[in-house]
């Protein structure tokens, strides 16, 4: 049978002394988790075990001895460590032995009330104890695919990582402590620790009480019964700068919590929460800045009333081009004429409203640019309501094609259905066999032929005007797009991969340094970083989002038939 020996390379140097760890008999391996030092009394040493035991719920015990001489081996001293056995009681009984600058090592076994003479073979693993300590192991991926033997291989690696990582109070006591027991971890020369942290540490409780204070009273004013009233209601609903707003403000709520992380998962979203806040933040002041700089606004204000003009004059000139015989096409003149002036009045009535804006546009965009400090999303979120605020005449004949459309198709299969003599039963949802008497067989057919007929000119209005809406949308879309991607990629994690790839462990590699016969296989426990795409997977921030989530069939379907994409206003469900 063989038997796995995890060693700490930091305890290699180490002087003479017992080997404490944790024994997984599943597993037949041995977590070494220290070495203890001579002179030591060994009551002493079992009261500290239990003491450790207590608080981390973890089985340490001694587990064997541990023998690192320059000169030769003393006899005296193989004695003692053999004797040692008989104090601890631990079946088995490691011994490890490192004699001189030899680069092979002597390990082997006691077991006294084994009946089977054979000895088992070892293997002597190192691992980088810190590593170890600091890095979370992360299942597979695919654990539904995966055999029996690589669950119970990541099963072992898991007990492996839990026992150092739980064992952190162990590390705790370095050489300079005036204890009556001296030990060798990773942490001997000192306890890693920085003052800069603590300080942080100790400011950011304050803070986050006052953090709470102030959230909880938005929290107050957003839940209040005046925000619930249209059209306070619809605005907070619809307009993409209140969404974002309510989506950072349940991020602060989160991260301003005082009660510490229970898991790994919790901490970590935490971390990207705040590192994600905290850059988005900088790229808004960065922004602002740049926007105040060298009178900026002032220009684009300037720039603005031109641009809209512009824009206008090009839907009239389209409007034009649709009155008249568009690529050839013959139109119904009377409907024509009559689409096309309703649409130019709409753009003259746009026109006066921005002309009647624009001295107050300049002193608007002051304030908005004020609003990046927010963060960059928030700027991204009001660029996004602005252009859907000028491009609402747009919407507004999108609508208008969109509802003619739907109606005549509408229309004319209902009347298709009355030719075949059946009908819509509304209370069953499903169609009915129906007879029709000649009257209405007549009017179904003029209706029809009358619908039929107008169809190309309405079918025309409507796809010119759903290609300008698309054409918007699709502006917005990538907006959008930048603020999901600012607000669920996990900056933080990303960065902790670059700098710190062990944090995040996807499982472990071993390296062989040393095999011969008749000495124990060494090998050396290296740790697999997590790949970025599995971090981001892993950790991505959930995000919010103002319009549905359409297929790309659904959406066919929407446009064929008429409906509404995006709308500002959905439809309520109705009950009967």
């Amino acid at each position: 049978m063989v038997l796995k020996v995890f060693f700490p390379s930091c305890c290699s140097s180490a002087e003479s002394g017992i080997l404490i760890g944790r024994w997984i008999s599943e597993q037949n391996s041995a977590v070494i988790l220290a070495v203890v030092h001579f002179p030591f009394i060994p009551v002493q040493v079992k009261q500290y075990l239990s003491e450790v035991q207590r608080v981390t719920k973890v089985s340490v015990s001694v587990l064997g001895s541990w023998s690192n001489s320059k000169q030769e081996k003393e006899e005296s001293l193989s004695e003692f460590l053999e004797d040692l056995g008989t104090i601890f009681s631990h079946e088995p009984w490691i011994q490890i032995s490192k004699e001189g600058d030899s680069k092979f090592w002597s390990c082997s076994t006691l077991q006294k009330h084994s009946n089977s003479p054979k000895e088992d073979e070892i293997i002597l693993v190192y691992y980088d104890q810190r590593k170890v300590m600091l890095s979370h192991l992360h299942p597979p991926s695919d654990t539904a695919a995966s055999t029996d033997h690589k669950a119970d291989d990541a099963s072992e690696l898991s007990a492996i990582f839990d026992t150092v990582a739980k064992s952190r109070i162990l590390f705790m006591t370095d050489r300079y402590d005036d204890g009556p027991i001296k030990l060798t971890h990773w942490q001997s020369d000192g306890v890693e620790a920085s003052i800069i942290v603590e300080l942080m540490k100790q400011a950011s409780v304050p803070a986050c009480m006052l953090l709470t204070f102030l959230l909880s009273l938005i929290s107050g004013v957003c839940r209040s019964r005046v925000l619930k009233f249209w059209p306070l209601s619809f605005l907070w609903s619809k307009l993409s700068t209140c969404e974002q707003l309510g989506h950072r403000l349940q991020h602060l709520q989160v991260i301003s919590i005082n009660k510490k992380a229970q898991n790994q998962t919790q901490l970590m979203r935490k971390a990207n929460i705040f590192v994600s806040l905290l850059i988005d933040v900088a790229l808004g002041i960065l922004l602002m800045s740049w926007l105040y700089r060298k009178n900026r606004i002032g220009h684009l204000a300037d720039t603005l009333i031109p641009v809209a003009d512009h824009v206008a004059e090009e839907l009239q000139d389209l409007l034009q081009w649709l009155m008249g015989a568009p690529a050839g096409l013959k139109m119904n003149r009377a409907l024509d004429q009559v689409l096309g002036r309703f649409f130019l009045y709409h753009i003259h009535l746009w026109i006066s409203y921005i002309h009647l804006m624009s001295p107050f546009i300049e002193m608007i965009l002051w304030y908005v640019g004020l609003s990046a400090c927010l963060g960059l999303t928030v700027a991204l979120c009001i660029l996004s309501d602005i252009i859907a605020l000028l491009t609402f005449h747009i919407y507004c004949f999108y609508v208008y094609g969109a509802r003619l459309y739907c109606l005549k198709i509408y229309g004319l299969s209902s009347l298709w259905r009355l030719f075949r003599g059946k009908k819509w039963n509304v209370l069953r949802q499903r169609v009915d066999s129906c007879s029709y008497d000649l009257d209405q067989l007549f009017i179904g057919t003029l209706l029809f032929t009358i619908l039929l007929f107008l169809l190309p000119t309405t079918a025309l209005y409507y796809l010119v005007f759903t290609l300008l809406r698309l054409l918007v949308v699709i502006v917005q879309g990538l907006i959008h797009l930048l603020v999901d991607l600012i607000d669920s990629l996990p900056l933080y994690s990303i960065i902790l991969r670059l700098c710190r790839s062990y944090r995040l462990a996807a499982g472990v590699k071993f390296r062989v340094l040393e095999q011969q016969d008749g000495k124990p296989l060494r090998l050396l426990m290296q740790i697999n970083p997590l790949s970025y795409g599995s971090v981001v997977q892993t950790y991505r921030l959930p995000t919010y989002s103002c319009y549905p989530k359409d297929s790309w069939a659904s959406l066919c379907k929407k446009l064929f038939l008429g409906e509404l994409i995006y709308p500002w206003k959905h439809k309520g469900d109705k009950q009967d």
